[in-house]
């Protein structure tokens, strides 16, 4: 069977889905921070990957893609989920409980500075180039300007919730070099998705039920419960689909740039719909970490060089 082909220079119709993707994600952030007001961390995080299992499945059932049934597989898929979803998901909910969205999602951005780190050390073919540490470097530093010099006195809360989404981020990170190997094992992305999205279900949902006792806690509001939902469903399950559809058209280089559109997307719907602020180093550190994706990736950089040398090779064919 004969794969479309990936575009190299984005459509419109791509930049759409990025946009729709950045959207999405973004609000997973604004879903957490309405929920988180009223359950318990692992209630929400078990909810939500329970959604997004059944949602998956039923996908993968319409498409007639079927999960492998190989212990390998499966070991895989366990791997990913503690890496991806479990680890993740649990410590970003529980550090959106003690700071604003805007700022999570800011922070959560950091993962690629993570990932290429990882992949430095625990792959043959992705090594720091100097620009790509260059971009780390930034990065961190737009972290430190976030978080602020109290980090250096005190160890509150807020500082203890910043530190946990990075911890997301580095997870995330690690998630994104294990990733790797669902390729060679020759296993459907969609179907990577509903497996880990499942064996997390398996993981989370006994420990929220022994934990959080969700029966004896109070009636969530309506709000809450359509925070839920959208977690699951929208945030999770959709997102997915969104996902694996541009990686297919666009390749993971362009899919890759809604990590720069996310914080925007989150920090929009934190400011509009929860009445949050940022302080005036939140944004500071939001432009060093760009800054430094902006290194990372690349394309940026590649296009100004390319630019200037045909310039210098007008200048001298004029000569």
């Amino acid at each position: 069977m004969t794969q479309a082909p990936i575009h190299k220079t984005m459509t419109a119709s791509d930049w759409a889905l990025l946009i729709a993707l950045s959207v999405v994600w973004g609000g997973s952030f604004l879903f957490v921070g309405i929920a988180v007001k009223e359950l318990p961390p692992l209630t929400i995080v078990a909810s939500r990957v329970v959604m997004g299992a059944a949602a998956l499945l039923i996908v993968l059932r319409i498409v007639s893609v079927h999960l492998p049934r190989t212990r390998q597989a499966w070991g895989a898929f366990l791997g990913m989920s503690i890496l991806n979803n479990v680890i993740p998901f649990t410590l970003i909910v529980w550090g959106q409980s003690h700071i604003a969205s805007g700022l999570a999602s800011i922070l959560n951005a950091t993962t690629p500075l993570f990932t290429v780190i990882v992949a430095h050390y625990l792959t043959a073919d992705e090594h720091l180039t100097g620009q790509k540490f260059a971009g780390v470097i930034v990065g961190f530093l737009g972290v430190a300007v976030m978080i602020g010099a109290a980090a250096l006195t005190s160890w509150d809360t807020s500082i203890l919730a910043q530190l946990a989404i990075l911890g997301a981020a580095l997870s995330y990170g690690f998630s994104g070099v294990f990733g790797r190997r669902f390729k060679t094992m020759g296993i459907p992305p969609l179907a990577t998705a509903a497996g880990q999205v499942t064996v997390s279900s398996v993981l989370l949902l006994p420990v929220a039920l022994i934990v959080d006792r969700p029966w004896t806690l109070a009636m969530p509001s309506t709000e809450a419960i359509l925070s839920l939902v959208a977690l699951g469903l929208v945030s999770t399950a959709f997102a997915y689909l969104i996902f694996f559809r541009l990686l297919a058209r666009a390749g993971a280089t362009n899919v890759g740039l809604v990590t720069f559109l996310i914080p925007v997307s989150a920090i929009l719907l934190g400011v509009l719909i929860l009445g949050e602020t940022l302080a005036v180093r939140h944004f500071a550190g939001m432009a060093l970490i760009g800054a430094g994706l902006i290194l990372i990736d690349g394309r940026a950089m590649a296009a100004v060089s390319a630019r200037f040398s045909g310039k210098r090779l007008a200048t001298r064919g004029n000569g």
